[in-house]
């Protein structure tokens, strides 16, 4: 869900079937190896897909290639960079990964915030989610969904009390 947000957030137009199909095809096929799912990952997707990769967006598969052949290297190499990122302080690379994200997250609650219907709605779906509270095994990523959907829910959603219309003769009769 966030690979499919945040490539509809920077304008592409894609339905989620034939990508579900992929990576779904993908990860049974190399499940077999010990392979983690196939993903629409969103920290690559906002990297490749914003405006940052280039300004033309018909030209932004060219990050997602420069992309692939990194992640092969990051795998022929992958223990050499785990041990390096093991004596990295865990507050530096948060921080890498913040300031790598820093322009999509921008943009993105610039535009969750732009309507004021779900403003509201929008501020809490970000704040749960950004606070990371891990309940019952389960991250912030999915409360943050849950605490925005159920707010959307109270502010706009049919949980309100119900007002009656009167009918002519009602009102004739309370008279």
């Amino acid at each position: 869900m966030p690979g499919m947000l945040v490539l509809r957030n920077d304008g592409f137009k894609t339905s989620a079937n034939p990508i579900l199909t992929v990576t779904g095809l993908g990860s049974l096929l190399t499940a077999p190896f010990g392979s983690h799912a196939f993903n629409v990952a969103a920290i690559t997707a906002a990297i490749c897909t914003g405006k940052d990769a280039h300004e033309d967006a018909s030209k932004r598969y060219i990050a997602g290639i420069a992309y692939s052949i990194f992640y092969t290297i990051v795998g022929i190499f992958g223990v050499t960079l785990a041990a390096l990122f093991l004596i990295l302080p865990a507050t530096y690379i948060a921080t890498l990964a913040g300031l790598a994200l820093l322009g999509t997250i921008g943009s993105s609650l610039a535009n969750a915030l732009t309507e004021p219907k779900g403003r509201e709605t929008a501020l809490i779906t970000f704040l749960a989610t950004a606070a990371n509270v891990t309940l019952l095994g389960v991250g912030g990523a999915f409360w943050g969904l849950v605490a925005g959907l159920a707010a959307h829910l109270l502010i706009h959603g049919k949980f309100r009390k119900k007002q009656y219309r009167l009918s002519d003769a009602q009102r004739a009769e309370q008279k």
